[in-house]
């Protein structure tokens, strides 16, 4: 769409209201929320005059933020959800989880982590019930040099064959997650369930806002880990199971190709590396965690 130009006099008009605005932050005493604010009013001013935008359109973007507003509670978190799928918070990752030697990718956080997951020991069932195919995973937890690390703390969290995670069910219920801590050689195992692709929560404004932009709320079946040790940067990542059938349409952007794993599929009765008896077939999934130093 051909757009009529904007006049000598309308550029002089918008260009001295974005520099009062910016002048606005001349008595900020932090200099790095002057950074940002400036930076934040330039960009949108930018935003708006080359788009053009209009007032209903302003107003329907506040109303839109209003809605994400209201729908937010202590499980469900639409700003995020928000940052998600317009790929902010990805990029922000990307930023502050730079490339460092052979370090493990960080991927998303994603809105559905919780700070009470119970304790399990190696070996252990962090499934607690949830329905899905079992899955063994193991892997071990080292630094960047080879050297293993012993009591790194693996937490652990996923959705059910339902695409649904355990607060979504009831704020207090504790399923599908867990955490352990590396053995003296930095190895760890434990049960899960295989992952299944499942769509983020659609009945909002966000999943308005993708319906109409013709995009899929669906993510690509993932299984969530945050790891940490002394002396390490915290890694957030995700394993990927090959060939899932949303991949890189994930909704959040947040597959990376070094996170996709072969999760072997086991025929129902095929022996488990524990000895556990398992109904039906179950799958097994390595992922050798490697952490960054701090700083890096």
């Amino acid at each position: 769409m051909t757009r009529p130009a904007t006049s000598p006099e309308q550029e002089v008009v918008e260009a001295r209201l974005v520099e009062a605005v910016v002048a606005s932050f001349d008595a900020c005493s932090d200099p790095r929320l002057k950074e940002l604010m400036v930076s934040l009013v330039r960009h949108l001013h930018a935003f708006i005059r080359d788009v053009r935008l209009t007032e209903e359109e302003w107003g329907e973007a506040i109303e839109f933020l209003t809605r994400a507003g209201h729908i937010t509670d202590d499980v469900r978190q639409e700003f995020i959800l928000l940052s998600d799928t317009l790929g902010a918070s990805m990029q922000t990752i990307n930023i502050n989880n730079a490339a460092y030697e052979n370090a493990t990718e960080a991927t998303v956080f994603g809105p559905f982590f919780v700070e009470d997951a119970p304790h399990v020991e190696l070996g252990g069932d962090v499934a607690f019930g949830a329905p899905g195919e079992p899955c063994w995973v193991e892997g071990t937890v080292t630094d960047t040099q080879g050297n293993p690390l012993a009591g790194a703390r693996i937490e652990v969290w996923e959705a059910d064959e339902d695409g649904l995670y355990d607060v979504q069910y009831d704020a207090g219920k504790r399923s599908a997650r867990g955490h352990l801590f590396s053995a003296a050689d930095g190895s760890y195992r434990f049960w899960g369930l295989t992952p299944t692709p499942y769509p983020i929560p659609d009945d909002g404004p966000v999943g308005q806002m993708l319906a109409a932009v013709g995009r899929s709320p669906l993510r690509a079946s993932h299984l969530h880990f945050m790891v940490s040790h002394p002396g390490t940067r915290t890694l957030v990542t995700h394993i990927f199971p090959e060939g899932d059938p949303i991949g890189e349409r994930d909704s959040v952007f947040g597959l990376k190709q070094s996170l996709v794993k072969r999760f072997e599929q086991q025929a129902a009765g095929a022996p488990t590396p524990d000895g556990r008896v398992v109904e039906g077939t179950w799958s097994r999934v390595r992922f050798d965690i490697v952490l960054a130093p701090v700083g890096a």
